[in-house]
Parts: C-alpha cells; sequence; structure tokens
C-alpha cells in the first residue's frame, strides 16, 4: 500500500479505470454474441442490424484503447465475412 497521497490516488484512480474498462469490455462481447446468435439463426435484416452495432461497439473500444486498431480491423472483417455468408 502505498504511502504518498498521490501513490493513493493514483490507486484509487486505476481501481476506477480498470471497473470501467471491465463493464465496456463485457458490453462488447455481449455484442458480438448477439450477432453471432443473428447470422447463426440465418435472419439477415437482424443480422444486418447487430452487425451496425457490434461494428460501432469494436470501434468504440479501439478508440478508448480497449483493443488494439489492427485487432479491431480483424474483428470487423471476420464478421464482415460472417455477414456475407448469410443468405440473402
Amino acid at each position: 500500500m502505498p504511502n504518498i497521497k498521490s501513490a493513493k490516488k493514483r490507486v484509487l484512480v486505476n481501481q476506477a479505470k480498470a471497473i470501467k474498462n471491465k463493464a465496456t469490455r463485457s458490453a462488447l462481447r455481449t455484442q458480438m454474441k448477439k450477432f453471432d446468435i443473428a447470422v447463426s439463426e440465418g435472419n439477415r435484416s437482424e443480422a444486418d442490424t447487430e452487425y451496425k452495432l457490434a461494428v460501432k461497439a469494436v470501434d468504440q473500444a479501439a478508440a478508448r484503447g480497449l483493443l488494439h486498431k489492427n485487432n479491431a480491423a480483424h474483428k470487423k472483417s471476420s464478421m464482415t465475412l460472417k455477414l456475407n455468408k448469410v443468405a440473402q
């Protein structure tokens, strides 16, 4: 446990950020799972809607630093390929 006031504050700030990042990462994973479910059901219109929401969530996570930009691009690419395989 730190003794210096600024170090104590830093511990608290880091804990708060960790909680927020965990919630955001969980929301991202949930959105991606919703997209996967829509694709597995074969519902194109629902998959399109979920795709847009999932891509937005991935972009926001990359902007916040939760995902590396290349990791975000990889996720979006794989989602696009899955979406294109769904019958129209």
